[in-house]
């Protein structure tokens, strides 16, 4: 597939032609934008018929998969990795303040009082994932136009 902009960034239907994708490219009709996945923009006024692209996202908790289909075909199928060392590097970052509280330096106490959690506060491994799973959506919103 070949993903397509329209002049002003706006997404539209992806192609399979791709001889006529390298005319358009070589003949200074289309510039390319992105080389993974391939889109190209064009760069003259096109009209935006668009048909109806549904997203669907399967939510795991070490991978997210993410597919975009018309009624017949499909456009896009990706399949997310989830970071997972994220508790494992706060914990030595725990350890490395803790290693400096106990050196022969200046003493630098433990401060636990004033940490207070905000509404809608999430673990930082949860806020990645969440994170991950908006930042998935949004790039396949870049490329499609999802309904």
């Amino acid at each position: 597939m070949v993903y397509v902009l329209d002049k002003d960034g706006h997404p539209l239907m992806p192609t399979n032609r791709h001889g006529k994708v390298r005319r358009m490219l070589k003949s200074g009709q289309a510039k390319v934008v992105k080389k993974c996945p391939f889109t190209i923009q064009l760069m003259y006024e096109s009209e935006h018929n668009v048909q109806l692209v549904s997203l669907g996202i399967d939510a795991g908790s070490k991978r997210i998969g993410v597919s975009t289909t018309t009624k017949t075909t499909v456009l896009y199928e990706a399949d997310v990795e989830l970071r997972d060392e994220i508790v494992k590097l706060l914990a030595t970052r725990r350890q490395m303040r803790a290693s400096r509280r106990s050196r022969k330096t200046r003493y630098r106490p433990k401060r636990f009082d004033n940490r207070r959690r905000g509404e809608g506060w999430f673990a930082p491994s949860i806020r990645q994932k969440i994170n991950t799973h908006l930042v998935t959506v949004a790039r396949v919103c870049e490329i499609l136009p999802v309904s």
